[in-house]
């Protein structure tokens, strides 16, 4: 599918994660800042070019916000993300990389994820924050369930964390196609991934839940997550802002499950909730 390339210039006297927050509500997936430069991805699908004229115009500031789209063919797409795509290591334990670098000795989790366009590379911060969460955890002899899995590293992790069961869930079709490779490359054809939402996910019940989408999406399938949880399940959230972490919450604790602790990078937060 191809994307679209979004760039915002002339962003000075406001803050680019006003805007950023703004951006994810209509749809954008990632984004990359540099001074006065503002870049985000859409899906070409879910584009709307008169939306995000309408957004910018609304914004007090004391200039006018230029900006200009491009479409990104699938295979420019994909030549971006490797010419960028550098090694990521968590807390000297977790690696992610690229099958193009060599594999970094001492690293007790070694991940080989190939990006594409699917989400999941530890580059944003939503994922490092869940691979710290994760690790965290007690995962051995666990059922574990990756809800919105991208590229499948998150459940990849759980693998390799030696889970009694992981199943990786996604409704796209690039991001299954993705994890299916992932999975593949990381000697972990034990993980089921299926293409599907909430009332896909296969019974029974699972230990851990691990969600990295966005807010809207958290919102509403956040009792969903609750009701395939066992009883002291955790479930491990993140794709949302700081400001965002009180509604979470809410919606949490009206499903059964109440808030433990998160931590926060560049605004974005890993939340832990437990049933």
């Amino acid at each position: 599918m191809d994307y679209i390339e979004l760039n915002i210039t002339s962003i000075r006297d406001i803050d680019p994660e006003i805007i950023l927050a703004q951006l994810a509500e209509l749809g954008f997936e990632s984004f990359s800042e540099s001074e006065n430069i503002l870049q985000g991805y859409v899906r070409e699908d879910v584009y709307d070019e008169q939306a995000v004229a309408s957004y910018l115009a609304s914004l007090k500031v004391s200039h006018d916000l230029e900006f200009a789209f491009q479409r990104i063919p699938e295979q420019n797409w994909n030549a971006l993300w490797e010419s960028a795509y550098e090694p990521v290591t968590i807390r000297g334990k977790c690696q992610v990389r690229a099958p193009f670098h060599p594999p970094v000795p001492g690293i007790e989790y070694d991940l080989v994820i190939e990006p594409r366009m699917s989400f999941g590379t530890a580059h944003h911060e939503t994922t490092s924050l869940m691979l710290e969460l994760m690790m965290e955890e007690e995962i051995a002899g666990k059922d574990v369930l990756d809800m919105g899995c991208g590229t499948g590293v998150l459940a990849i992790l759980a693998f390799k964390m030696q889970a009694a069961r992981v199943v990786a869930i996604d409704n796209d079709e690039w991001a299954f196609s993705n994890a299916l490779d992932n999975v593949a490359v990381n000697g972990a054809a034990a993980i089921r991934v299926i293409r599907g939402e909430v009332d896909g996910i296969p019974l029974p019940g699972y230990d851990l839940i691990v969600a990295n989408i966005n807010r809207n999406v958290l919102l509403k399938d956040i009792p969903g997550y609750s009701g395939f949880l066992n009883g002291k399940g955790v479930l491990l959230l993140s794709g949302f802002y700081e400001q965002d972490l009180e509604m979470i919450s809410e919606v949490a604790a009206g499903a059964g499950l109440h808030y433990v602790t998160h931590k926060s990078a560049n605004h974005w937060v890993g939340a832990r909730f437990m049933k």
